[in-house]
């Protein structure tokens, strides 16, 4: 066995032509798992990165390095209409280098959601139950006992319990963790098992060769099947095309490269006949307030995320629900969270950080009769667009998020607030919560983000209502798959990493027989 190499753009200094088995575009969640398990079956894989490949030593905590470096649109990705701030990692390893580290299998309801309302067929916890199990072993998945989680997230368990809300450890995919706190700007212990850390580098030493700095500019298919991907090499810098070429000639093609740039690469490739391709785009769109204790809490250091609750993640009939974590708060997402405050009001704010935790609540989208969450197309200059309405079900939703929040850091000792409209609402007491109902909800009237993208490849029975079967083959290329995120017909309620990992394990033997 040979193993194989990880070129940046930087080492491409000729175009480069190349053939293999199996070609793969994107290393994230989905990718790495996937290349991992083609190559252990004897295949030649080649994969294709955008992002950069970076390792421990370039990780310096520093937030004005990491953004620029890991992130889709160095940090300030954002829908159309500038409403809501999408955080997505970009480099060797995607999201996995820049995530938080929570794991959660996908949940039974939403598999049977799936099989009854979008014709998902074979997809089940007993199923998917040795495909977890592998890959928890692999990345060393468990959970994070309450005695390590920070004061942040004892700030979640501690409100929760108070109010008689369910509230539970969340398990991590970290060996040796230092509990820095910085997980969302690459680790510089090497602990966060992401994929740059795990199942790549076994990829390739089973030699796959990964290109990183190449951006895949379209699949080309002639007579219903991938011929050849078309790639143009980046300066790592500054994202700019070097001139260079990398063409990868393949018996199977894999899109794994996200939510957002996944349907993208499908539309410039001319691949959506059926038009679905882009639609059922679902972000879990967050809402957070910021609360002010009268001991440290330190929201910077620590497990960023120990303690989760889904109390509210089924509220009945016509609502949508929601579901309850912490954020960290290093400076740069601290001033950001602040919502609509400048000058001396935010420099106030930044003035009392050590004092400041955050609780999340992130609704659960795509569950709702006729709910069809954004879209992803292109602008006429090819840059990728992307939209994402806000109806009247999750208006009332931000609204009760937001009035839950309030309730919990209260009942764990806060003693003030400020939400994050445009025109804050400021609460010093359980008593003005009624506020909040009366503020205004929707696009640009306070801070939306998203750090889980989903959607827009949907899987399904029908190949009228979605871009790929059950099996995540493509219902229009024979030798196309997509194996990401992207193919999930809803959101999932719970953050999305364990579920690509665990689909992309499973989807190994699907991608394999068909070359």
């Amino acid at each position: 066995m040979t193993a194989g190499q990880i070129f940046k753009g930087e080492d491409i200094t000729a175009d480069v032509r190349v053939e293999c088995d199996v070609c793969i575009v994107g290393s994230g969640a989905g990718g790495a798992v996937l290349a991992a398990g083609l190559v252990e079956k004897g295949l030649r894989v080649v994969m294709l990165e955008e992002g950069g490949y970076f390792t421990r030593e370039d990780f310096d905590l520093e937030e004005a390095h990491a953004f620029p470096m890991l992130y889709q649109g160095r940090g300030g990705r954002a829908t159309a209409d500038q409403s809501i701030t999408v955080l997505q990692g970009r480099s060797v390893g995607g999201s996995t280098t820049v995530n938080w580290t929570t794991c959660f299998r996908t949940p039974d309801r939403i598999l049977a959601h799936w099989a009854e309302h979008h014709g998902v067929q074979g997809l089940d916890s007993k199923t998917l139950a040795p495909h977890y199990d592998a890959v928890e072993k692999r990345l060393s998945i468990a959970p994070w006992h309450e005695d390590n989680a920070n004061a942040n997230n004892k700030v979640l368990y501690d409100g929760c319990r108070k109010l008689g809300w369910e509230v539970a450890p969340l398990r991590r995919n970290v060996k040796g963790c230092g509990n820095t706190g910085y997980c969302g700007v690459g680790c510089p212990l090497n602990a966060k098992q992401a994929m740059h850390m795990t199942y790549l580098p076994d990829a390739v030493a089973g030699g796959m060769n990964l290109y990183a700095d190449t951006r895949a500019e379209r699949f080309v298919v002639e007579g219903g099947r991938v011929k050849r991907i078309d790639a143009v090499v980046l300066n790592q810098g500054n994202g700019v095309p070097t001139g260079r070429k990398v063409t990868v000639k393949c018996k199977v093609a894999v899109s794994s490269c996200g939510a957002i740039n996944g349907p993208a690469l499908l539309l410039r490739s001319g691949l959506n006949g059926n038009g679905r391709v882009g639609k059922r785009t679902m972000l879990h769109p967050v809402v957070a307030i910021p609360a002010i204790y009268p001991h440290e809490i330190a929201a910077w250091a620590g497990a960023p995320q120990a303690a989760g609750s889904h109390q509210f993640v089924e509220r009945g009939p016509g609502k949508i629900g929601f579901f309850l974590e912490t954020t960290p708060l290093q400076p740069m997402l601290a001033a950001l969270g602040g919502g609509g405050i400048f000058g001396a009001q935010q420099q106030a704010f930044m003035g009392k950080l050590k004092n400041i935790g955050a609780v999340l609540a992130l609704a659960v989208d795509g569950l709702l009769p006729g709910e069809e969450g954004g879209t992803v197309t292109l602008r006429s200059d090819g840059r990728i667009r992307l939209d994402y309405p806000i109806g009247d079900a999750l208006k009332e939703a931000f609204a009760t998020m937001h009035e839950t929040i309030a309730k919990i850091s209260f009942a764990a000792g806060a003693v003030e607030m400020m939400s994050t409209h445009t025109d804050p609402v400021q609460l010093t007491s359980a008593a003005d919560i009624p506020k909040l109902a009366a503020a205004p909800y929707g696009s640009l009237k306070h801070m939306i983000y998203t750090a889980h993208q989903m959607g827009g490849c949907a899987m399904g029975g029908s190949a009228e209502t979605s871009v790929v079967n059950s099996q995540l083959r493509h219902h229009e290329v024979a030798n196309l798959f997509v194996v990401d995120g992207s193919v999930f017909p809803t959101a999932l309620g719970v953050n999305p990493s364990l579920s690509i990992y665990g689909l992309a394990h499973l989807a190994r033997d699907w991608v394999a027989a068909a070359v």
